[in-house]
């Protein structure tokens, strides 16, 4: 198992513990629940178009270091918004996912989390 695949592991298995109830998560939760600590409001009702907008908070906090994102304050509602400042690669399955599963890796070591 690379370093990688560890590092991934451990956030597997802070997700099954803290949120899953032992459960995996997919990218899709893991984003989600980013999105949710970014958001700052703790576990609410959100609609359906929230629960979209919060993937992609999450999505824009993980990739912001990396110079795709940037964080350029709150609207009204105190919710987060990023501007794009540089397009995604284009990559399909395995890369995709380990694209991710690199700027999640990154965001739990800064977030001390990992």
């Amino acid at each position: 198992m690379d370093e990688q695949e560890i590092q991934w592991k451990k956030i597997e298995d802070f997700f099954k513990e803290n949120f899953t109830l032992g459960e995996t998560p997919s990218m899709d939760t893991i984003l989600y629940l980013i999105g949710v600590q970014e958001l700052g409001k703790g576990f609410i009702d959100f609609s359906k178009d929230d629960k979209l907008n919060l993937m992609h908070i999450g999505a824009c906090a993980v990739l912001e270091p990396k110079g795709f994102y940037e964080k350029k304050g709150t609207d009204s509602d105190g919710w987060p918004v990023y501007v794009q400042k540089k397009s995604l690669p284009s990559l399909e399955g395995k890369e995709h996912i380990n694209f991710y599963k690199k700027a999640i890796i990154e965001y739990f070591k800064r977030e001390g989390l990992i």
